[in-house]
């Protein structure tokens, strides 16, 4: 099968070019010269030019979220606008069209694992950009598939928190993490597993992919991670994480939603399994660890 994979060098799209490559398929992976996020006609004109792919799949996205929040111009074109291009092109060549979404669009306010069909009103530029890109395919294309996930993990090239707390623990720095926003991490490979699986074809409208489990924060993440590299002998003893709240973190200038973490069970019932979130990251961490030893 032939595979266009927009945002290719991410932390998704690294992930899925290479298991997509591993599993035989033939892949076009435009670079931002090659066609530029921000002009969303141009977007649209790759993807009719290339009308003998089978599936075109969306990782690109500007995900950090104070930069959405600095310009929700750029914001609003590359996260919904140029997949919205990428939807209608898609209905007019017949390839398939998997768009990645967020857990950001989700109100947060209440505790618990969230349905497909919770309240989306999202509390920052990012989730606002994230949730019209969900409302502008669908309306474009009806066999879509958008595919939300959360915390994303496991490419050691593309650190996630689970990564970046391991390696500050190991250089031997205080440690911080947020204590009052709870989701659950989503493993890089088992997004391209889902997104590859033959159990989607023919699935449209919105999927939650993330692990298993109740919902943890980020403080209680790092502590599974830094307890794991502790198991397998990459630290010699537990360190301390100062827990701490989100509005009190510097580096967080917009807000965060408090409680994002979703229900997989849609997803469970096509017949593909997610692991539990401990297991998740304790594979996240054993990658990057093997990453790091060479």
């Amino acid at each position: 099968m032939k595979i266009l994979i927009f945002g290719a060098s991410g932390r998704v799209g690294e992930i899925l070019s290479a298991a997509a490559r591993a599993n035989g398929h033939e892949l076009l992976t435009p670079s931002h010269a090659e066609c530029d996020m921000e002009r969303p006609a141009s977007v649209g004109e790759y993807v009719l030019c290339h009308d003998m792919v089978s599936l075109v799949v969306n990782c690109a996205a500007i995900s950090q979220v104070e930069s959405c929040q600095e310009n929700p111009l750029r914001a609003h074109v590359v996260n919904a606008m140029s997949p919205a291009a990428m939807a209608l092109a898609c209905r007019h060549t017949g390839a398939r069209f998997i768009h990645l979404s967020t857990d950001y669009v989700l109100d947060g306010r209440r505790p618990g694992l969230k349905q497909t069909h919770a309240r989306c009103k999202p509390v920052n530029i990012y989730g606002m950009s994230k949730v019209e890109a969900e409302r502008q395919v669908t309306e474009n294309n009806a066999e879509a598939l958008i595919l939300r996930v959360s915390w994303v993990c496991g490419n050691p090239h593309k650190p996630s928190f689970v990564e970046h707390v391991l390696a500050q623990a190991l250089r031997g720095e205080k440690l911080f993490a947020a204590a009052d926003q709870d989701s659950l991490p989503t493993h890089a490979q088992d997004i391209a597993r889902v997104i590859l699986s033959p159990q989607l074809e023919g699935v449209s409208g919105v999927l939650q992919v993330t692990s298993c489990g109740e919902p943890m924060t980020r403080y209680s993440g790092a502590r599974i991670a830094l307890e794991h590299a502790c198991m397998v002998g990459a630290l010699s003893q537990m360190p301390h994480v100062e827990p701490q709240r989100v509005c009190n973190m510097d580096r967080f200038r917009a807000p965060r939603p408090a409680h994002t973490a979703m229900d997989n069970g849609d997803l469970l019932a096509l017949g593909v399994s997610m692991p539990d979130a401990r297991v998740c990251i304790d594979r996240a961490v054993d990658d990057y660890l093997r990453y790091i030893r060479g």
